[in-house]
Order: C-alpha cells, then structure tokens, then sequence
C-alpha cells in the first residue's frame, strides 16, 4: 500500500455469504488501513473478527452517508487510508458509497478498488437466460404505483434484466411484472454462497403461485429474461413482426412477401423479421 501525502479511499469487496469467498488482497488492504467504513458496523465485525483483524470502525450507511462526507475528507486529507465496506460484495451497487465516490474525484483524492464478489455477477451465472447483454436494474420502488410505472419504461427492453428484491416484496413486484411485461422465464437465486443457497427455473407466473402458496425467505435476485417481439412503435401498432405477417398471410400475401413488407415497413432487415418467425414457431 503505498503512502503520500493525502490518503487514500480503497472500496473493498468483501464476501455475499461464504466468508471464505475473500481476497488475499483484500484481507491485507482491511488489515493496513486506518479506518474502515462500514455500512453495518455489527456486520462487518463478523468478517473482521472470523479473521483476526482489529480496526476502528466508522458507520456509513444510506442515511448518514451525505453527513459524513466532509469528515471522510478531512481524514484522508491528514494522510489516513480508508476503505468503505458494505454488508456484502461490492459497495456501491445498490449500496452506500456514490456521493462519496464523486467527491473524492472532485477534490483528486486517490480512489482504488479492491474487487470481490457481487451477487448480480453469481446470479446470471446460474440463470440459463442469455447473457451476452444483460443490464443490471437493482431494486424496484416500493410502491406499486411507481413500480408499475418503472416497469412501463423497461418492459420492451430487450437485454436480460437483473434485480434485487427483498422477500417481503416479492409477491407484489411478481403480480406487477406479470400484469406489465407478461409471463416471461424468469430464474430466482436466493442466499447466494450461504448454506440454503437455491436456484428456481421458471416463469413469472408459476413462482408467483409458488410465492403466495409457499413464501419466500433470504437475500434475492431474481434474472428476467428480456423483450424478444418487436414491436412496431412508429406506427403505433402493438403486433410483433411474426403478427403482421400472419396478418399479410391473411389478406393473399405468399409468407416470403409477407416478411418483406414487414421488413420494408419497419425499416428491418428481412432475415431479422424471418428468424424471428422462425424462432416464435418453435
């Protein structure tokens, strides 16, 4: 760890279940720094305590993380080194840490990450939904109102779709989904690395019944598999590709005519129009 004249902030991933699921470089940067800024003081003693390290804690969590900055600061600024912890894996993905981050880089003051695990990395691992391009959405509000309106917004996206939710949630945010972006596969991994670590595969609908007939308990992330009808936006229709051929089909058109003036209409390319036919027939 080098020194300078203003310290240095190291944001450190630490473990999302398993203990042992934590770098050597990460253990030595806990164990040399000055301070640690915890979002859990009480959490984060666990880890500090299952390997032997003794370090002042300071809490930084969602709702002091603004009234801490300057005194953040004003320790690096005397040349202490700091890292900032969450309760599990990477700080700052849906976690405390982003004001903090954009000031350090206003003032220039030295910021280095120390990767570790992160449940949204775990879980698309094990969902069996693409992910060559995925896109991570955290937490849904609360409320329903401003969920479904959220939902409205990311209902044609057609990447793979990450998100956190809590147990107690659940439920509400499945009715939402199903009414808003329909049944679609859907994989739920909860207590990721922990002893009751399990995975679902399944559709929004069916861990909906699950959910109201079974419940649910632990930490989640559920992977929801993205839009993959097209939808003809411009012109103000709601039909997918395969929808307007059928339709063309209907009036006379042979189907390779059918998939041309789609294509042409939606400014497509005729293949992309026809491997979706063929893709929606299997």
């Amino acid at each position: 760890m080098k020194k300078q004249n203003k310290g240095t902030l190291y944001i450190v991933g630490t473990p999302i279940g398993n203990l042992r699921d934590i770098t050597i470089r990460a253990l030595d940067t806990l164990k040399e720094v000055d301070v640690i800024l915890a979002e859990d003081t009480r959490q984060t003693l666990k880890l500090l305590n299952h390997y032997e390290i003794s370090k002042k804690l300071i809490s930084y969590h969602k709702f002091n993380e603004t009234n801490r900055i300057n005194q953040i600061v004003e320790m690096l600024e005397e040349g202490k080194d700091l890292a900032l912890v969450s309760d599990a894996g990477m700080p700052i993905l849906s976690d405390p840490g982003q004001p903090l981050v954009m000031e350090l880089i206003k003032q220039k003051i030295s910021i280095e990450v120390v990767p570790g695990p992160t449940a949204l990395t775990s879980a698309i691992v094990y969902s069996n939904i693409p992910t060559e391009t995925f896109v991570f959405e955290g937490f849904l509000e609360v409320g329903s109102k401003k969920r479904k309106e959220r939902l409205e917004k990311i209902k044609l996206e057609k990447r793979t779709m990450i998100f956190y939710e809590a147990p107690h949630k659940l439920k509400a945010t499945l009715k939402d989904l199903e009414k808003v972006v329909g049944d679609r596969k859907v994989c739920l991994v909860r207590e990721i690395t922990k002893i009751y670590e399990e995975k679902k595969y399944t559709t929004v609908k069916k861990l909906l019944e699950e959910v109201e007939e079974k419940g649910i308990k632990g930490e989640i992330v559920f992977i929801l598999e993205g839009n993959n009808e097209i939808v003809n936006i411009v012109n103000g229709s709601n039909k997918t590709n395969k929808e307007e051929v059928n339709d063309y089909i209907k009036q006379g058109f042979s189907k390779n005519d059918a998939i041309k003036k789609v294509a042409r209409e939606r400014g497509l390319s005729k293949n992309e129009v026809y491997m979706e036919c063929i893709n929606n027939d299997k």
